[in-house]
């Protein structure tokens, strides 16, 4: 049995994934006000990037699928790994000191309960 979900994603946000997952742990399988909730009493930059996406899945599953919204819940959330911005900072000697600015690609599933 496939769920009926609304899905809304972000790519090349300008954040490590691995301090995306911090945050997106704390929103995994809790309701839509529950999550809403958490992102904007978190203390983490990923809260605030996160909560635009998970009140734009909110809306998809409002006006495309038809869906209520106090029935709705984060069914899946996750943040893979975009492309690397790759910077050099100068050193002693002449030499270059590689450093990497890695970006995420955040995606939300919302899914109403039964």
């Amino acid at each position: 049995m496939s769920v009926k979900t609304a899905e809304s994603s972000a790519k090349h946000v300008r954040i490590s994934p691995s301090k995306v997952k911090i945050v997106i742990d704390l929103i995994r399988g809790k309701s839509l006000a529950e999550a809403t909730a958490i992102l904007m009493n978190t203390n983490k930059k990923a809260s605030a990037l996160v909560l635009p996406i998970l009140k734009s899945a909110a809306a998809n599953a409002e006006n495309n699928h038809q869906m209520d919204a106090s029935k709705l819940y984060v069914h899946e959330v996750y943040a893979n790994k975009g492309i690397t911005m790759k910077r050099f900072q100068p050193r002693a000697k002449g030499a270059a000191y590689p450093i990497l600015k890695r970006t995420s690609h955040i995606t939300v599933k919302l899914a109403e309960k039964e």
